[in-house]
């Protein structure tokens, strides 16, 4: 099915179960202007839409309730074809869950609706009527976990003597090679990043974790490279060093992988690192794992 007829016959069929008036459809789509973008670091989408009430034939001030009663029916509408362009793996994006049946619309409906709200405000000229409305973006990856339970990392067959860590962090901040590719580019988010090895292991992905199926929570923690070097022991502050402790791993990515380059590959000996020791393994289960992107890449308009 066509992305873009899509997005056109899930607007139209929403805006038209809101609003069903000789106004609405097309004509009254065309009074709203909506822009969003995700912060990969807060981990937050935001969107703004605005409503053009003199367009509308609302007048001030007894239309004012109604404007903003207008705006709050009319924003999950609004912002639903926004998510289709956010990336969920290397290789797929909402869009290409909704396509497959793997994500209806009416979970992306409620999704919308569990949105936070901040009170809509006028324009200095009084012609618009603007809100803006926040969802976390581990809300969104909550969504999209089935599978109930972590499977299993397991240890290699011959493991390296490790340390025991605090948590993972690795640094991917710089244009990387493309595997398989003749490429290098700057690693970008998206909800479920994998980690490779150079042998093309899977290390580290959304199963094997309990992050990303409850709650706010990504599996990985993004975030720019001044973050990692703060003058304390373990280079990390606030929120930073209470998931990766006082302790943390630090690993250097040597390429990224996928369609879209969204995974880091890290050497096969720190891999091992990782792998050889149960508590390091712990580490993945709980998300301890923190992604250090250039900072050009950790906000995305959608």
């Amino acid at each position: 099915m066509n992305s873009k007829f899509i997005g056109l016959t899930l607007i139209s069929v929403f805006f038209l179960m809101a609003f069903p008036s000789p106004s609405s459809g097309q004509e009254g789509l065309d009074r709203f202007d909506v822009s969003s973008s995700i912060d990969w670091v807060r981990g937050e989408l935001t969107a703004q839409a605005s409503y053009d009430i003199v367009q509308a034939g609302i007048r001030l001030p007894t239309g004012r309730f109604l404007a903003e009663e207008t705006l709050r029916e009319a924003y999950p509408v609004l912002i639903m074809p926004h998510l289709f362009s956010i990336r969920v793996d290397s290789n797929s994006t909402i869009r290409n869950l909704v396509e497959q049946g793997d994500i209806s619309l009416d979970e992306l409906d409620i999704l919308c609706r569990e949105a936070g709200k901040i009170t809509p405000n006028l324009s200095a000229d009084l012609r618009r009527m603007t809100g803006r409305f926040t969802l976390p973006a581990g809300r969104i990856s909550s969504l999209l976990v089935r599978q109930r339970r972590p499977t299993e990392q397991a240890g290699p067959l011959i493991p390296v003597q490790t340390a025991d860590y605090t948590g993972i962090i690795i640094i991917a901040d710089r244009e990387l090679p493309v595997r398989g590719r003749r490429a290098a580019v700057l690693a970008e988010p998206c909800l479920f990043p994998r980690i490779w090895d150079t042998d093309m292991n899977l290390v580290y992905e959304r199963n094997m974790t309990e992050a990303g199926r409850q709650g706010n929570t990504m599996i990985v923690q993004y975030t720019a490279s001044e973050s990692i070097f703060r003058p304390t022991p373990s280079g990390l502050e606030g929120e930073l060093a209470v998931l990766a402790g006082p302790n943390p791993l630090r690993i250097i990515a040597r390429e990224v992988f996928g369609i879209f380059p969204s995974d880091p590959v890290i050497d096969r000996q720190d891999a091992l690192k990782i792998l050889s020791s149960e508590n390091n393994r712990r580490l993945l289960r709980e998300g301890r794992v923190i992604l250090v992107l250039n900072e050009k890449t950790l906000k995305t308009a959608l």
